[in-house]
């Protein structure tokens, strides 16, 4: 048991120094790296594909909507809302919260859907359809899980830590999403 907690103590010492030395990178990588996870698990776990039927592509396309934007716009976002809003303190916390949640959620929410019919290929107007469908339930599941883990993650994670916290959480968000954009809606 002290064997396996020193060997993740060392690994947790060499991400923080890779951390501070590429913190855009480190958190494009974990972000596009558990978001790939949520699609496969999204595929296997939920729609029941066995691991020769997942679609590799589009686990890879929804990846790459964390590594290139995700992670590298949560990095920004909580720099700017550590900047902006404040570090540290209860009251900071609420409107770090307040602001994560009625500005950054809607738009990046927003965000994903397009980004995930534009790599699906779909046209304009049936990723406006998609949207008009599935935007406001994700939406509203966002209010019910986010506030709360972002009020934890605002009030005792340090900053270089919290998109780390948020993707952990994020893979089962990331599950719901791929599941949800890619289900089938009804036809109009």
């Amino acid at each position: 048991m002290y064997l396996a907690m020193a060997k993740a103590r060392g690994i947790f010492q060499i991400y923080k120094k890779v951390l501070a030395r590429r913190p855009y990178l480190v958190q494009a990588i974990q972000t596009g790296a558990l978001m790939g996870a949520g699609d496969i698990i999204s595929q296997t776990l939920i729609e029941k594909k066995s691991i020769a039927a997942v679609d590799f592509k589009r686990t890879l396309q929804f990846s790459s909507i964390g590594f290139f934007v995700g992670g590298p716009a949560l990095r920004v976002w909580y720099g700017l809302l550590n900047k902006h809003v404040g570090a540290s303190g209860k009251t900071v916390a609420m409107k770090k919260v307040f602001v994560d949640q009625f500005i950054f959620a809607p738009t990046f929410l927003f965000f994903i859907l397009v980004a995930v019919g534009t790599m699906q290929g779909k046209p304009w107007d049936s990723i406006r359809r998609d949207i008009s469908y599935n935007y406001l339930d994700v939406l509203k599941t966002n209010y019910y899980i986010w506030p709360w883990v972002q009020l934890v993650n605002f009030y005792y994670i340090p900053l270089q830590y919290q998109v780390l916290l948020v993707q952990f959480v994020a893979l089962f968000w990331n599950t719901y999403l791929s599941w949800k954009t890619n289900s089938k809606r009804p036809v109009e």
